[in-house]
């Protein structure tokens, strides 16, 4: 049974009893760890308690995906209303929003805390169910630390449960400590979770995904602030061993798109996709664990709209726009470059004019139109958000082994996985090489081929003057180029006239490998390449604080946007920023309830 099943059946018994008319004197919101965690079924609803938070609104449920500027240089948040808040660096460690995070991955933290103190309390349930649990909830415990540690620095480390609500001053631990406490907890996970081919489905932790963010941990641990660089090694080990690992059998999606409208459609695909946030329901039936994917992170749509309502609340950056290559087609998948009709068909947008007109585009990738469940509710979703894919591993790996080693020929082949899962292999360009004559209507173009690709013809005094690829109607490439091993022969037919004659080149996968020379210069490829690939799944900020290039990033984009897009009120949004945004603030209330705590610098 999936998560979302326990989660529901908690929440309905939470409610009954609900109508009584009298005065209780005793707690009923209240589990008794005394009476408590007795059967599997107890068991099984306190994890589904831990697993909650990870989609509440305080973290993947709203605020990971546009509140708190998680997208940093790809994109913003475009409401010119809300002129306050972590989304543009301008609050305070008064800010809800900012306090909102905070106080969930606390609750997630005690409640991992109360169930791993009691879940041998009943030896007679399986030892087996026990330990997965376990895992399960020494995994997710390390998992809100890592995200506490990322953005609020080093932070006390609460590793029993909550027993009282006077005893709670707590001095903060290390950053270092905090990550040696997480890498402890997930490799106790490791030993005890189960495989994913043995959940088949990626919305539980599982072996791959434990592995997958041992890596990434490690990753950040190497870089700032703590600048373990041990830790590279460990993290090109853990990555490693997702990639060998022949059970679960992972490997790319072939198709970039397919990735995300099975997201959209409840379908899992545990070979690339490895750990998700689990979304459920329309609001009309009796799932609640619904979110804000596609509403508000993905290409606008109005109120009366088939396709789902989209309010649209982030816009794209130049930087991100310009940033994909000729022929990698992620692009055309991940900005949107459309607008949808009340019927839900799209109207077609022309190219941007100049960098102004990037800025104000929309991402594309989380498209409601793809959703299955209808009716559709108008501004929550049931889209999971995916945590790992399978192309993080390798481009951790290559990252980690690029640190170690340079770069290697293993390194770049991982690397250049993912580039040639990106790349086109349409048609790349027309040329007319005969323009005929008599032609007094545009004449029929086909391809050989059976690749799918259409084109019209121009024709001016007779004769067939150019060969243009039609737009993809669905949006998910630009134009529809379809998809070759080799070059088709185009055939012109009709239009009254004769003679005219075209060929046709195509793009390969293989155009999209690169052999970056140095060191320095794979990073830098391993850095795009990761805006392109992980563009609005909420990795990009943390990317930089990790690379130390974070107020450089946005410091630069503040000057580019001045010029690009002068007068603008999202130009304030990235010059604003300065070095008391590596770390948000520690929540006021937190600052007042623990007497131990300190600010953090620039937020005193």
């Amino acid at each position: 049974m999936k998560i979302k099943h326990y989660i529901l059946a908690t929440l309905f018994l939470m409610s009954l009893g609900s109508c009584k008319k009298y005065l209780a004197t005793e707690p009923t919101d209240f589990l008794n760890p005394d009476n408590y965690y007795q059967t599997e079924a107890q068991l099984q609803f306190a994890r589904a308690g831990v697993y909650d938070h990870l989609g509440a609104g305080g973290l993947h449920g709203t605020y990971a995906s546009y509140l708190l500027a998680w997208t940093a240089d790809e994109g913003y948040m475009n409401r010119a209303t809300l002129t306050t808040g972590p989304w543009n660096y301008f609050y305070s460690s008064a800010d809800q929003y900012n306090a909102g995070l905070w106080n969930n991955l606390w609750s997630g933290i005690n409640k991992a805390n109360v169930l791993i103190k009691n879940v041998d309390k009943n030896t007679a349930i399986a030892q087996a169910k026990r330990d997965a649990i376990k895992g399960e909830c020494l995994f997710l415990r390390g998992y809100y630390y890592f995200t506490l540690v990322q953005y609020f620095g080093g932070v006390p480390l609460k590793l029993e449960p909550t027993s009282s609500v006077i005893d709670v001053d707590a001095t903060r631990a290390s950053a270092k400590d905090v990550y040696v406490q997480i890498l402890k907890d997930m490799e106790a996970a490791e030993k005890l979770v189960p495989g994913i081919k043995t959940l088949g489905f990626g919305g539980a932790v599982n072996k791959s995904a434990v592995r997958g963010l041992l890596a990434r941990v490690n990753l950040h641990m190497a870089g700032e602030p703590v600048k373990d660089k041990t830790r590279y090694a460990e993290a090109s080990k853990w990555a490693k061993m997702v990639i060998d690992d022949a059970e679960a059998g992972h490997s790319l999606n072939p198709s970039y798109p397919d990735i995300f409208m099975k997201l959209a459609g409840d379908k899992y695909d545990i070979k690339e996709s490895i750990w998700e946030v689990e979304f459920y329901g329309n609001r009309t039936d009796q799932y609640v664990e619904t979110g804000n994917i596609g509403w508000i992170n993905g290409p606008a749509a109005g109120v009366a709209s088939s396709t789902g309502r989209a309010d649209a609340y982030m816009n794209i950056t130049s930087e991100f726009y310009n940033v994909f290559e000729p022929g990698d087609n992620r692009k055309w998948f991940s900005i949107a470059h459309y607008t949808h009709t009340a019927t839900g068909a799209k109207t077609m947008s022309l190219l941007p004019v100049n960098e102004n007109a990037m800025n104000l585009m929309k991402p594309g990738k989380w498209r409601r139109e793809y959703e299955t469940l209808l009716p559709k509710s108008p501004t929550t979703t049931p889209i999971n958000m995916v945590l790992l894919r399978y192309s993080d591993i390798l481009l951790m790996y290559a990252e980690a082994e690029n640190e170690l080693k340079g770069p290697t020929a293993d390194a770049i082949e991982q690397f250049n996985k993912v580039r040639r899962r990106a790349w086109s292999t349409g048609i790349k360009t027309i040329a007319v090489t005969n323009g005929g004559s008599g032609y007094t209507t545009a004449p029929t173009v086909t391809f050989s081929g059976g690749g799918g690709a259409t084109a019209t013809a121009t024709i001016a005094g007779g004769r067939v003057t150019a060969i243009n690829l039609d737009r993809d109607p669905m949006a998910v490439t630009f134009f529809n180029e379809g998809k070759y091993t080799t070059v088709p022969t185009i055939t012109i037919s009709g239009g009254g006239g004769s003679g005219a004659t075209a060929t046709a080149t195509i793009n390969r996968a293989t155009d999209g490998n690169l052999n970056p020379a140095s060191k320095e210069a794979f990073l830098a490829a391993i850095q795009d390449e990761r805006m392109r690939e992980f563009n609005f799944e909420n990795t990009r900020k943390a990317d930089l604080l990790r690379w130390g290039i974070f107020l450089k990033v946005h410091q630069d984009m503040g000057n580019k946007l001045q010029q690009q897009s002068p007068g603008q009120f999202f130009v304030k949004y990235y010059s604003n920023v300065s070095s008391r945004d590596l770390l948000m603030p520690i929540p006021i209330n937190e600052m007042s309830s623990n007497l131990k705590m300190t600010q953090n610098p620039g937020w005193e």
